[in-house]
């Protein structure tokens, strides 16, 4: 048969494009059978070696290995070389199957099996381009992995520089860190050292005070003592000036009834029970009288105010200079104490005499330091005996000194520094001076120190009229005296 070399030729030209491939393609000839094998693409490569992409990664590609690398690119080389030769040998077939099928055109078994030979090339072409498209799908995904991998290795030599600066940066502000903290320990245990120097200089100075105290407590205490007895003989000398007034008096008295002089103003006077009553028998000067308390027939002397609304008012305390002393006990309180020209206490059991004859009002007469003046009234005013410890008694309160009343509630007792009756554990009296209504340290003091000029200390123990003045009252002058209800 005379296509048997060429078809010999053909069957090995195919055996050594397909080598090793599993690929077969079977061709019937007559009554011959023949069995090709065609190679297969994809065994050139394992599973999952190449993932075709069009799109670069930029995070979280796998990285290759350089050996990985170098292995794809031999791989690569072999299938291009391999795809070259196929298509060299099937140029030369196709070129000898034309050469052929012109000499024996006209024997129609040799044409069957040239168009077999053609049909057989075309698949061969077929598997040629696919290998080559394929080929060329595995470079251009090699080429994009390789273009990943510059702009990772790019990228995270740039991250790489930046860290760098960073550390160094960070690096440089510990440092800097360090310095201060070292200059900040430094200054801390300058200061710790300076403040325990002037801790040591005030404990001293605390203990030089202490001391000082001491020394002042006890020279306090002696003058305490010595003021005690000064105001002991200052009231032994009242009571004898109250017994030669009175001495005088029952004198003059006397020497008018024996002489048979007229003079019935004079004794009227001396029968007069208050200020009031002076007042309406036709007295309109105001000055220092005697009167003669109910139940009593022992002339009293008092200070009548004959000006102030209408006159007629008796006068028990009055302060204006801090020339008397009302730091004093109860005694002096009760008895009185001063001159009724003067600064003076009119006494307490004087004022329960007075108030408890017949219903009288009050009124409180003020002025400050620069001249203001102002007055408290209450319509009914009274204060117990001894046995109910002076206590006040106050109601019908209005006035210009305060918005309220500063006297403290009726029923408060009196008392003094060496009769506490207040209820207060603190002893009003000795801390706030002076005899008077306390109840609980109150808003008001009348015979507290009388401090002079202005000032802005608060002094507990001064005069007090709180709801005129608040706590810093600085008195000039403060007067009480009393009326009849129905003057």
């Amino acid at each position: 048969m005379g296509f048997q070399p060429w078809l010999w030729y053909l069957a090995a030209a195919v055996a050594i494009v397909v080598g090793t491939e599993r690929q077969q393609h079977q061709v019937q000839h007559g009554p011959c059978h023949y069995t090709f094998l065609l190679p297969e693409v994809e065994e050139c490569r394992s599973a999952g070696d190449y993932q075709v992409t069009n799109s670069l990664q930029r995070d979280s590609a796998p990285e290759l290995t350089q050996a990985e690398a170098t292995w794809q690119e031999r791989k690569l080389e072999t299938l291009e070389s391999a795809t070259e030769n196929n298509t060299q040998w099937l140029q030369k077939l196709e070129n000898y199957i034309q050469e052929n099928v012109r000499s024996e055109m006209e024997h129609s078994v040799i044409h069957t099996q040239t168009a077999t030979m053609l049909e057989i090339g075309t698949n061969l072409l077929s598997q040629s381009a696919e290998t080559t498209r394929k080929l060329t799908d595995v470079e251009t995904q090699v080429l994009n992995q390789t273009s990943r991998l510059e702009i990772q290795l790019l990228e995270n030599s740039l991250s790489t520089s930046r860290l760098e600066k960073q550390l160094l940066e960070q690096t440089r502000e510990v440092s800097r860190l360090n310095d201060k903290n070292s200059d900040l320990e430094e200054r801390f245990v300058a200061m710790e050292a300076k403040h325990s120097k002037e801790l040591e200089a005030i404990q001293q100075e605390k203990q030089h005070l202490l001391d000082l105290l001491d020394r002042q407590t006890e020279l306090v205490r002696l003058l305490e003592g010595e003021l005690a007895s000064s105001s002991l003989n200052s009231t032994m000398l009242q009571r004898q000036q109250d017994t030669l007034t009175h001495t005088v008096q029952q004198l003059l008295a006397m020497v008018t009834h024996c002489n048979d002089i007229s003079a019935p103003g004079e004794k009227e006077m001396l029968m007069f029970r208050d200020c009031a009553e002076l007042f309406k028998s036709g007295v309109a000067e105001s000055g220092i009288y005697s009167i003669q308390l109910p139940n009593s027939t022992q002339a009293t002397k008092v200070f009548c105010d004959m000006k102030t609304k209408g006159g007629g008012w008796t006068v028990f305390q009055h302060r204006f200079d801090g020339s008397v002393d009302f730091n004093r006990g109860w005694n002096d309180y009760k008895l009185g104490f001063g001159d009724p020209s003067g600064e003076h206490w009119l006494g307490n059991d004087v004022i329960h005499l007075l108030t408890k004859s017949k219903d009288y009002s009050l009124q409180v007469q003020l002025k400050d330091a620069d001249g203001h003046q102002a007055y408290s009234l209450y319509d009914h005013f009274y204060i117990d005996g001894e046995d109910k410890k002076y206590s006040l008694n106050a109601r019908g309160y209005s006035g210009t000194a305060g918005r309220t009343s500063s006297l403290t509630h009726s029923g408060t007792q009196f008392s003094t520094k060496d009769q506490d009756n207040d209820q207060c554990s603190c002893k009003c009296a000795q801390m706030a001076t002076g005899g008077w209504w306390f109840e609980a340290c109150g808003p008001s003091n009348l015979n507290g120190i009388f401090y002079l000029g202005n000032s802005n200390v608060i002094r507990y123990n001064s005069i007090k009229w709180y709801y005129w003045k608040g706590p810093s009252l600085i008195a000039s002058m403060t007067t009480m005296m009393i009326r009849p209800v129905d003057f």
